[in-house]
């Protein structure tokens, strides 16, 4: 008889390249450190990272987990070339098209606020711990839309702290899975539908 072999769960890489790059970002929207740290974070750990553990969510048959890696992980990988070409005055200069604006960040921040509603509402049939993740996520976008599109300063610094919190609940995720192998539970709640 063939021995089982017990794979890893590719979550745990996912949530804590999530939790790692946006809490970096909102360290920086909060005046605390640059932006090169958020970069090479958002590239490696949360862009790349992600992006494998969405495809190997793939793998699994999760469709939720496939979608939310894949999407996010190659959220932070444009998000930060975006920010590298798009604030290079020579690449500029030579390439108008790949300018950098607050407009253009808006309307690219408000295309992820739609992507992350359809997921909250999935987020709702797992448990209370996902659920408020992609509520405090949704919440954060929209502070940012507001912030880019309206210039609302105090909708960004909301936003950043809304944003430390689902972080956080992305990095409490990892560590149910994480600590659970170890036989600590921790609890995630009830779904909410």
């Amino acid at each position: 008889m063939a021995e089982e072999i017990s794979l890893g769960n590719p979550a745990v890489v996912g949530l804590a390249g999530f939790g790692m790059t946006t809490l970096i970002l909102q360290f920086h929207n909060l005046g605390l450190v640059g932006i090169g740290p958020v970069l090479w974070l958002g590239i490696f750990f949360g862009g790349s990272a992600q992006l494998i553990a969405g495809m190997l969510e793939f793998k699994t048959g999760n469709n939720f987990g496939f979608c939310a890696f894949s999407g996010y992980g190659a959220f932070w990988i444009s998000l930060c070339f975006y920010l590298i070409f798009g604030t290079n005055a020579e690449l500029v200069k030579m390439y108008p098209v790949l300018k950098f604006t607050g407009h253009d960040l808006g309307i690219f921040l408000l295309m992820w606020t739609f992507f992350t509603f359809m997921l909250f509402v999935a987020s709702m049939k797992h448990h209370t711990a996902l659920a408020l993740l992609f509520l405090t996520l949704l919440l954060g976008f929209i502070g940012l839309d507001l912030k880019e599109l309206i210039g609302s300063q105090l909708a960004g610094t909301l936003a950043a702290w809304d944003l430390i919190v689902c972080a956080l609940l992305a990095w409490y995720l990892m560590c149910v899975t994480i600590w659970g192998d170890s036989g600590i539970k921790l609890p995630v709640g009830k779904p909410w539908m």
